[in-house]
């Protein structure tokens, strides 16, 4: 039995849906603006990081396509001499909220192609990016990625209770692997180091792409600041992902009445398809 490839379907909240092919919009702050911020000082340092980001709360619309926002954020006390001189290194992670995700494996049976294996997954963030001065790995320790859920290979992807199927820790590793490259291929889980730049030698800003596919929902912004390795500072923010006109009242009331809602689009399709009949069906 050949082993084939590996599915992944989201078990979560509903998703923003495509509408329009074209760039996504840049974050605008709607007017009830909420969200938290926390920010973490380590003991002995002198330099703290303050941060934020373009919008606390961006609407989806109808005609959402995704949208970029900016996470910005200035070092106090900084001791850099220049933009360029790395003195200082930022990690910015952007966190949507955690989901259940099913993974299957396709095998070669008799000549066809069925799903043999799956697992499911809890708490996989639904978007993940990391945006970095440098590869993470050259910024902080493994124990500390590992600590922090800093990168994909220290996301806490773990299976869910009583799994149909016992599973090695070599096959469960590539399922985890294969969340990853799934999501990634999706624009839900992105990488990229080099991202994050000083202007000047305290001020830092990055970019992140949310796309048109992604979970609504509250996204956890965290931005680290190092200094040889060494953590001096953190600062988390939360923006919010909320739909707005049509979007809401539909999402609401298919969610909040299922039962009435299916009624009631399938007598909207009955009423439809008699309309479409009496107007351009041929006469008898």
């Amino acid at each position: 039995m050949a082993l084939g490839v590996l599915l992944v379907t989201p078990i979560a909240r509903g998703e923003a849906q495509v509408h329009h092919r074209r760039p996504p919009e840049v974050a605008k702050e709607v007017p009830h603006a909420v969200g938290d911020a926390i920010r973490k000082q380590q003991p002995g340092a002198k330099e703290s990081v303050e941060a934020d980001v373009s919008a606390r709360n961006i609407a989806v619309t109808a005609s959402f396509n995704g949208v970029e926002f900016v996470v910005f954020g200035a070092v106090d006390n900084s001791q850099q001499p220049s933009a360029e001189s790395g003195y200082y290194d930022v990690i910015v992670v952007v966190e949507g909220v955690p989901g259940r995700v099913v993974v299957r494996r396709k095998s070669n049976v008799t000549g066809l192609w069925v799903n043999t294996t799956s697992v499911t997954f809890d708490n996989v963030p639904t978007f993940y990016a990391i945006a970095s001065t440098r590869p993470p790995d050259e910024i902080a320790t493994e124990e500390f990625r590992t600590l922090y859920r800093i990168g994909l290979r220290h996301l806490r992807l773990t299976p869910a209770f009583a799994q149909s199927q016992a599973l090695s820790t070599t096959d469960l590793q590539a399922f985890r692997e294969a969340v990853a490259r799934l999501k990634e291929e999706a624009g839900l889980f992105v990488r990229a180091p080099f991202a994050t730049r000083f202007i000047g030698t305290s001020l830092f800003s990055t970019r992140i792409v949310l796309p048109a596919n992604v979970t609504v929902g509250p996204f956890d912004t965290r931005v680290y600041l190092f200094h040889d390795q060494k953590l001096l500072s953190e600062y988390s923010v939360r923006l919010y992902l909320e739909r707005e006109g049509v979007e809401r009242y539909l999402h609401a009331f298919a969610f909040g009445f299922p039962v009435l809602y299916g009624l009631t689009t399938v007598v909207l399709a009955l009423a439809a398809g008699l309309i479409a009949a009496k107007c351009f069906g041929t006469p008898g």
